[in-house]
């Protein structure tokens, strides 16, 4: 490949990683705002968003988060748990054991968050 395709080969994948980080900026949060969907087991990061943005399990149950965004790299960080490195594709999966409300967000892309509510298992 020449050195001017292979610059624009680099150009075209910046340009389509900077506008997978453009940001609403003053939308709210829907982690924040959406009641958690009762049963759900799988989020999707898509479009710079979790689906749903918030969840809610019993204790002990794993979530994965399916990677769907194409060339848009994504990854999923709360406190003390997370994915390793960014993806833009596969999943990643974590078991939520005790009760509590676990927030969580993509490091790469502000305002991409979202939320597992964990209730006692029954």
């Amino acid at each position: 490949m020449s050195p001017r395709r292979q610059l624009a080969s680099v150009l075209l994948l910046a340009a389509v990683l900077v506008a997978g980080c453009a940001d609403g900026g003053d939308r709210p949060s829907s982690a924040a705002t959406e009641p958690p969907v009762d049963g759900v087991t799988e989020v999707v990061a898509k479009d710079n968003r979790f689906s749903p943005a918030a969840i809610q399990v019993p204790a002990g149950t794993e979530v994965t988060w399916a990677f769907k965004d194409g060339l848009v790299p994504h990854n999923v960080v709360g406190e003390g748990w997370g994915s390793e490195e960014p993806q833009r594709s596969g999943t990643f999966r974590h078991s939520f054991e005790q009760p509590g409300t676990y927030a969580y967000e993509c490091t790469l892309h502000a305002g991409m968050t979202g939320r597992v509510a964990v209730t006692a298992a029954s």
